[in-house]
């Protein structure tokens, strides 16, 4: 290894280190971790996690590549990308659910370098997936969102409460709304959706009505809201603890669907009204309702 790169490895001076190869200082602390072999696998794997993200296709969203590299970044520092280490990893994470979030991420990345040939045999087939609990996600009943956009204070949060139900739409799809993104005639809204997929979406006569008087209110800019992503999450975090109810915009995503699932919406029409690619999220969001239903049946004949 040349004195540079030894330079750039340990952050130490480039003169120090030449005065160490020729016997003039003896090594320091920093010298010698960064020259051990744990070092020198994490580099080589944090290189492959630039490359990686490096490569990935244009129109990636920048919250998709924050969410590789705050997955991958812990995993490349300080283990090694075998199925002995990656399991280690998965196993010292705190975050029950989410491992199944880091599990992929990791996944993606094995499988890149393998078919790019940095690796031989690729460790991510050796690994288990972990095994996310199967809760019953929460969601609000039609009452309980008109109670929150109730409660709400000011116009402009009543009516971002009142377009998340509506529409099912996510907290980057609002936050990036233009108003000439709106079609009055049809009530929808053309959003950017994840993956920089374009779609559309629906929302009611009445979120149309308070949409209009807030717009009316605010014409300096052609942005529909004066909050940003942050502005929303606290709003309504907020309004979650003064009401005690579930209130963010997942929760309201999950409204959403189960919601029209209440009122007969086949599944496969509301997993297109809400932008997901396959029903296994609608499914999963709609899963309270099926038990309300057959708890009414089982009620009917117990």
């Amino acid at each position: 290894m040349s004195v540079t790169q030894l330079a750039e490895l340990s952050n130490l001076s480039k003169s120090y280190i030449s005065q160490v190869k020729n016997g003039k200082r003896p090594p320091s602390a920093a010298l010698l971790a960064a020259l051990s072999p744990k070092t020198k696998h994490s580099n080589a794997n944090i290189d492959y996690v630039n490359q990686f993200l490096k490569s990935r296709r244009q129109g990636l969203s920048p919250r998709t590549m924050e969410y590789y590299e705050y997955c991958l970044k812990p995993l490349a520092q300080n283990y090694q990308l075998t199925p002995k280490g990656i399991n280690q990893f998965l196993a010292n994470l705190s975050c029950a659910n989410a491992k199944h979030a880091y599990f992929r991420a990791i996944r993606a990345l094995c499988n890149w370098l393998y078919r790019q040939g940095y690796i031989k045999d690729n460790p991510i087939l050796k690994v288990d997936a972990p095994k996310p609990t199967k809760e019953i996600l929460p969601s609000l009943t039609i009452e309980q969102v008109e109670y929150i956009i109730d409660y709400a204070d000011g116009l402009q949060n009543k009516v971002i409460i009142a377009l998340l139900a509506d529409s099912g739409m996510r907290l980057n799809e609002l936050v990036n709304l233009q108003i000439d993104n709106i079609d009055w005639d049809t009530c929808t809204v053309t959003i950017w959706g994840k993956g920089n997929k374009q779609r559309k979406a629906a929302f009611t006569n009445r979120t149309a009505s308070l949409l209009r008087q807030w717009l009316s209110e605010n014409t300096n800019s052609s942005n529909l809201w004066t909050l940003r992503a942050r502005g929303i999450q606290i709003m309504l975090h907020r309004l979650s603890k003064k009401t005690g109810l579930p209130c963010n915009p997942h929760t309201l995503r999950r409204t959403f669907a189960s919601n029209l699932h209440r009122k007969g919406l086949d599944v496969e029409h509301i997993m297109r009204l809400g932008g997901w690619e396959s029903l296994d999220m609608v499914l999963r969001y709609t899963k309270s309702v099926k038990f309300e239903d057959s708890l009414k049946l089982y009620q009917q004949v117990a």
